[in-house]
């Protein structure tokens, strides 16, 4: 049993963490509870680009035809990124910015990867998804707004830490979720939020803490770059980006990258000169059949040139770190009743949030009362 003492200084970090972060965390779980059905709800809008019917379904044409059909609807542009459908692989999505550095000026093109044909220009910068995905993501303030939800995520796990250290001396006198109804309502709130704050607690601490990770992926990403990348792009260094028309074919590059790492599957291709390649690679990222294995990428470096294999180095555990908090952090691991568990647990934190600001502003109104009844007898 905690002394006084330290009971004391449990609560003033439970407090103040909990204060500084609610708000936060409320638009956090606000904006995060449409995310995790964003694959649904684009159904539902009709913003999900679909591959039509066509009797050669398995016909595949050269992953060049399909980037000089992007790339015809914007000339002035290079390509970035290409992946496929995790969902549906007839479908290629080419992404084209005005430079290879990292930008939120891009225009993205679906092409059937049957035929060559472009398919539609999904707009993934607009709309209620974009809006909902930028507030959760940075704000619409950068590497800075990640950077500050990441602290704010470190709150909440203080937070949580600190809760689970007060239920115990709380609920010494109670039964275990006993909510006294009958009392008042200020009361009953708080054996909810108790209640609600241990039955979420374990989820809480794994979206909060794999949201914290999440915020740290640009410096991440810089660090790999310059940690393990740098040695093995050595003998290019000097070298200017290599131009488009001096590239090797990239189906061919393609079929190098999957030929070093077999029985995987291409998850995306960085170009040259962009932020998860180098300026002289084409940059496979292919991920694992299984389950367990299918949100862990193997990067390979093909020479743009000559369509070789330059190294196919494994991820370092920081980035392997992020790569399996990204898909828990939305439940994205087990189909659709493991979003319906995160959905519904996220309701929960939000009562939660709400219900601990509640009581806060709850407790502080009987001394706003005293101090205005004192100026009123003054």
């Amino acid at each position: 049993m905690p002394s006084a003492r330290a009971l004391k200084t449990w609560s003033w970090l439970h407090k103040w963490s909990s204060l500084i972060c609610t708000l936060f965390m409320l638009l956090l779980c606000l904006t995060g509870l449409p995310l995790i059905f964003h694959h649904e709800l684009g159904h539902l809008l009709g913003t999900e680009v679909e591959a039509p019917q066509r009797a050669d379904d398995r016909a595949r044409v050269s992953l060049d035809r399909v980037l000089e059909a992007a790339q015809a609807r914007h000339p002035g542009r290079v390509i970035q990124f290409a992946s496929q459908n995790e969902e549906d692989d007839r479908i290629w999505f080419v992404t084209l910015t005005p430079t290879p550095a990292p930008t939120d000026d891009f225009r993205s093109v679906a092409v059937d990867a049957r035929t060559g044909e472009v398919l539609a220009e999904p707009r993934f910068d607009e709309g209620f998804m974009y809006v909902m995905l930028k507030l959760h993501v940075d704000l619409f303030a950068g590497l800075a707004g990640k950077l500050f939800l990441g602290f704010m995520g470190l709150l909440l796990l203080v937070a949580i830490v600190t809760g689970a250290v007060l239920y115990g001396p709380f609920m010494k006198k109670l039964e275990f979720g006993d909510v006294r109804r009958h009392r008042t309502p200020r009361v009953k709130w708080l054996d909810l939020h108790n209640l609600l704050g241990v039955v979420t607690l374990v989820w809480a601490f794994v979206v909060g803490g794999t949201g914290m990770i999440n915020t740290w992926a640009d410096l991440m990403i810089k660090y790999w770059q310059y940690d393990q990348l740098s040695a093995l792009l050595a003998p290019y260094q000097g070298q200017p980006v290599t131009p488009p028309a001096q590239r090797a074919s990239l189906q061919r590059s393609m079929e190098a990258a999957m030929a070093a790492a077999p029985d995987t599957r291409l998850s995306f291709i960085a170009f040259p000169g962009t932020a998860f390649s180098s300026p002289h690679h084409n940059t496979f990222f292919l991920a694992g059949n299984e389950p367990l294995t299918s949100k862990l990428l193997q990067p390979v470096l093909i020479d743009a040139r000559t369509a070789e294999v330059t190294a196919a180095p494994r991820l370092p555990w920081y980035l392997t770190a992020l790569l399996v908090s990204q898909p828990l952090h939305f439940g994205d691991y087990g189909g659709m009743p493991m979003k319906i568990l995160w959905a519904l647990l996220d309701i929960a934190t939000i009562i939660v949030l709400g219900s601990g600001l509640y009581l806060w502003l709850k407790r502080r109104q009987p001394a706003a009362a005293r101090a205005g009844g004192t100026r009123r007898a003054a």
